[in-house]
């Protein structure tokens, strides 16, 4: 259920990618039990992120219709080109995660640090929100 991204770190864990807009949004749903609000924030952020992606997709789209690719040296620079888009879909990606875990509860985002855990990647670290209807035991 968790999507591995690489990041720019050669030596370090990959992210532990919630995966919003890639992950099917039922299985998000039951895994991390979301309230109402969460779920239609889910549907959102993954509408958003669809939504960037396919403006990122169009632009790669362009890159290699218009892009020389006659020398060594065009497709050099087309590459450095596609891998850009492809880093700003990574990085649309980590910002529309991180901003759904920030929505997390403190109980929800200790099962996403735990699924992490078991998959060797780095959580993403935000401060969970803590809800008015949640009780906690202070002892």
């Amino acid at each position: 259920m968790l999507i591995c991204l690489s990041t720019s770190v050669a030596w370090g864990q990959a992210d532990c990618v919630l995966g919003v807009g890639v992950t099917n949004d039922t299985v998000i749903m039951n895994v991390f039990q979301l309230n109402k609000p969460q779920r239609q924030q889910l549907l959102n952020f993954g509408a958003e992120l669809k939504y960037r992606n396919s403006v990122l997709n169009n632009e790669l789209k362009n890159i290699k219709e218009r892009h020389p690719q006659s020398t060594v040296t065009e497709l050099s620079n087309l590459a450095e080109k596609y891998k850009a888009v492809m880093d700003s879909m990574a990085r649309v990606q980590t910002m529309i995660d991180k901003r759904m875990l920030a929505l997390f509860n403190p109980k929800q985002y200790a099962l996403y640090q735990s699924l992490c855990k078991e998959a060797s990647r780095s959580p993403f670290l935000v401060e969970p929100t803590v809800y008015s209807d949640s009780l906690y035991n202070k002892n």
